[in-house]
């Protein structure tokens, strides 16, 4: 295996090994995301500088303005608080060039993220359930594996917990997220996923782990009964743990656009939710609706993912977030 790796590096540069290129640098965290935001970047900062080109705030720019923060799912609570804002402070500094303008913008746009800006704090509680929901699709077997990797490189021991037990590709995906990050995964071929979930609580507490993943099955807002499920996947764990789950993070595709604020309502009703997971957001040109959930929702923000890689999932950060999208 070595030697075929070797020929391989070789062929690609037709160089002796120490005439090579030096590998290049990787890039920044603030650097992906700006890239992996990109889509949304070109829908919205793209279009802002030929708005804010004539160097004043008017209604004619307003106006654009409007149309443009509703077309990049900014949502019409949101937009009518940043349009608000934006006047404000260009009446109270008296803004007049362009450059003035898109500042103003960027920074109404970071207050009204920051309060997003909580990081998972790990407490003493061992050991520490986070279950884990959203919709078909949304990413949450995946973001699983990737927190199993964030937590992990924090030093903390961790368990998986395959409570998705009606897709049977859930529980393989997982299985192999485990075997990556070289944690324990308690599953079973099929049965009741809060059985599953209580069992591996129980494991957890016998081997001393300080974090449990607790996956369940996707499912829709409007699917009642499983909404009411899930609910009792929750009620479950609190047997195990009275004290459990101590954090419920929603896992978020940003794809789906003010969509997703119906998503975080149901499923708050149904398990309450104390932190969301934004998915995908590279490959949508949507991102703006963490502007919406800022607004109607306001859900701490604990991870945001910019990619496929097992590191593409960081804490969210609201002034990152903004410059990427201005820069």
């Amino acid at each position: 295996m070595f030697s075929f790796l070797k020929k391989s590096a070789d062929a690609k540069g037709g160089a002796a090994p120490g005439d090579r290129a030096p590998t290049p640098p990787e890039l920044s965290w603030r650097e992906r995301l700006k890239a992996g935001l990109a889509r949304t970047r070109a829908q919205f900062g793209g279009k802002l500088k030929s708005i804010f080109s004539r160097g004043k705030v008017d209604d004619e720019l307003l106006e654009e303005l409007e149309t443009l923060l509703l077309t990049s799912d900014v949502g019409l609570e949101a937009t009518a608080h940043l349009l608000d804002e934006l006047k404000a402070r260009a009446k109270r500094d008296q803004i007049d060039t362009p450059e003035g303008i898109q500042g103003a913008l960027a920074d109404a746009l970071h207050e009204l993220l920051l309060p997003l800006e909580k990081p998972l704090v790990i407490s003493e509680k061992r050991p520490y359930v986070i279950m884990i929901a959203g919709v078909n699709g949304a990413g949450k077997t995946t973001s699983i594996g990737k927190l199993a990797k964030h937590f992990h490189a924090q030093g903390l021991s961790v368990l998986l917990a395959a409570g998705d037990t009606f897709r049977a590709a859930a529980r393989e995906q997982l299985q192999t997220w485990g075997e990556r990050n070289q944690v324990t995964v308690i599953s079973q071929e099929s049965g009741d996923p809060a059985a599953v979930i209580f069992d591996a609580i129980a494991a957890a507490k016998a081997r001393g782990i300080d974090i449990v993943l607790a996956d369940t099955a996707g499912r829709l807002p409007t699917q009642l009964h499983l909404m009411e499920e899930i609910a009792k996947v929750r009620r479950v764990i609190q047997k195990a743990d009275p004290s459990a789950p101590h954090e419920t993070l929603l896992v978020l595709d940003a794809n789906f656009g003010q969509n997703a604020l119906t998503q975080v309502q149901s499923f708050d009703k149904s398990i309450g939710i104390t932190g969301l997971v934004v998915t995908k957001l590279d490959g949508s040109a949507k991102g703006g609706v963490i502007a919406a959930i800022a607004r109607q929702c306001p859900k701490p923000i604990r991870f945001i993912g910019i990619g496929e890689g097992i590191d593409d999932l960081r804490p969210f950060n609201a002034r990152d977030f903004v410059d990427a999208l201005f820069e």
